[in-house]
């Protein structure tokens, strides 16, 4: 998978999936690992690895574009934030050379200071703003992962605690005298 793509390049190379999709997979895996033969003499099973497989890489395939693009949207947010702070920084020299033309004109000189002020504030202000809502969307996507990664966390821990409690218990070893 290539993560550079933009969230759009790849939503068309990988289909996209509902949780009905995905819980069906994993109850497939589920199943087939109950209904795996147990090997002699061990608490083992033998699974069809290459079925295994084909089913875990459909899994892969089958997760949601909010993982690909929660990566995507955290990178490009970084960019963006670096990309802002050099626009502001050179909004701010610009303003400061300005400042610096301006003051051999005494009368203009306050003007000018307002105004190169003025401007590095709104910089700074527009790039915070900026910074903000970049930050609170990347919050929004990872928690809502979050969420989803809970709910597939706590169904894998079901899955398990059903195969352990499925296991048949140690036989017991006569004591002879």
């Amino acid at each position: 998978m290539d993560d550079d793509l933009l969230p759009d390049e790849q939503t068309e190379a990988t289909p996209t999936a509902h949780v009905g999709q995905l819980m069906e997979i994993l109850d497939d895996l589920v199943l087939a690992v109950r209904e795996a033969r147990s090997v002699p003499l061990s608490g083992n099973v033998m699974l069809d690895r290459e079925q295994l497989l084909i089913q875990l890489e459909r899994l892969k395939d089958l997760l949601p574009e909010e993982l690909r693009a929660a990566r995507w949207m955290v990178r490009e947010r970084e960019a963006f934030v670096a990309r802002t702070n050099e626009q502001a920084r050179a909004i701010q020299q610009r303003a400061q050379e300005q400042a610096r033309q301006l003051v051999s004109e005494s009368s203009i000189v306050a003007e000018a200071v307002e105004e190169a002020n003025a401007l590095v504030r709104r910089a700074e202000g527009e790039a915070r703003r900026i910074r903000l809502e970049a930050e609170d969307t990347a919050e929004d996507r990872l928690e809502h992962l979050e969420v989803l990664f809970g709910n597939l966390l706590r169904q894998v821990r079901e899955a398990r605690a059903e195969f352990h409690m499925a296991r048949p218990a140690e036989p017991e070893v006569p004591i002879s005298e």
